[in-house]
C-alpha cells in the first residue's frame, strides 16, 4: 500500500488522521514542522504527501516550493484552514495537486487520496510524447517541458493541457473540456476550467493568451502556430 508523509503540527489531528489512514491500509510517517518535512523529503521516497499550510520553522508553502524546485514530483495534498480562492490558487501555483480545507470529514480525505494516487499510478503502457510549439509533454511519465525546462502541473491541469495538445487548433467549450479532459460528471463549473487555464498559462509563460486562446462564445483553442 502507499507510503504517505503527513506533515502536521496539531498533535490531536495527527493522531486521528494517522489512525484512520493506517486502518485504511496506508503506511504513514509524520513530520511536525517544515524543517523536518524538508529533511524527510530530501532523504526518503513517498507515494503521497499531506502538507499543512501553517507549520513551525518553515511554512508548508515554502516546503512545497523548495520540494518542487528540487525536482520532487510526488503528489501533494495541501491541508489548511485558509478557505480563500487566492490562497488555494497560491498553493496550486506552487505545485500542490489538490487542496482540502479544515475541518474535513475523514471519508472525504480518503477519497481525495485515492484520486491522487490513481492519477499518479494509472499511466498507459509506453510513453507517448506530444510536441506543440515550445511545449513537450510525455503522457506516461507525466512530464512537461517548456523550452526544455521541466514544469510541474497538478494532475487535473496536466490532463487539461494534454487534451489540448492532443487536439491542436481544435476549439472546445468548457463543458467539453470538463467532460473529455477530466471525465467530469457534469458538476465542474466554468470558473473551475477558467482557473485551470489561467494556471496553465502562467506555468507555460503564455502571458498574452496567444498559445491557449479564448474564443468568445466558443471556448478554448491551443494555437499550434508560433507568432
Amino acid at each position: 500500500m502507499a507510503k504517505i508523509l503527513l506533515v502536521e503540527d496539531d498533535i490531536d489531528l495527527t493522531s486521528t488522521m494517522s489512525d484512520f489512514l493506517e486502518h485504511e491500509g496506508y503506511t504513514v510517517e509524520h513530520a511536525g514542522d517544515g524543517a523536518e518535512a524538508s529533511f524527510r523529503l530530501s532523504s526518503f521516497k513517498y507515494d503521497l504527501i499531506m502538507l499543512d499550510w501553517n507549520l513551525p520553522k518553515m511554512s508548508g508553502l515554502d516546503v512545497l516550493k523548495n520540494y518542487r524546485s528540487s525536482g520532487g514530483r510526488t503528489p501533494v495534498l495541501m491541508l489548511t484552514g485558509r478557505g480563500g480562492l487566492s490562497d488555494k490558487e497560491s498553493g496550486l501555483d506552487m505545485g500542490a495537486d489538490d487542496y482540502l480545507s479544515k475541518p474535513f470529514h475523514l471519508t472525504e480525505l480518503s477519497a481525495r487520496l485515492r484520486a491522487l494516487l490513481r492519477r499518479s499510478y494509472d499511466f498507459p503502457e509506453g510513453d507517448i510524447t506530444i510536441q506543440v510549439r515550445n511545449l513537450e509533454l510525455s503522457s506516461a511519465s507525466r512530464k512537461l517541458t517548456v523550452d526544455g525546462m521541466n514544469v510541474h502541473l497538478s494532475p487535473k491541469d496536466f490532463s487539461l493541457l494534454e487534451f489540448l495538445m492532443q487536439h491542436p487548433d481544435g476549439t472546445f467549450s468548457y463543458e467539453a473540456l470538463a467532460k473529455r479532459a477530466w471525465d467530469d460528471d457534469g458538476e465542474t463549473t466554468e470558473e473551475a476550467v477558467r482557473s485551470a487555464i489561467k494556471r496553465i498559462r502562467k506555468k507555460i509563460g503564455d502571458v498574452e493568451g496567444t498559445v491557449i486562446e479564448n474564443l468568445s462564445k466558443e471556448g478554448y483553442r491551443l494555437n499550434s502556430k508560433r507568432a
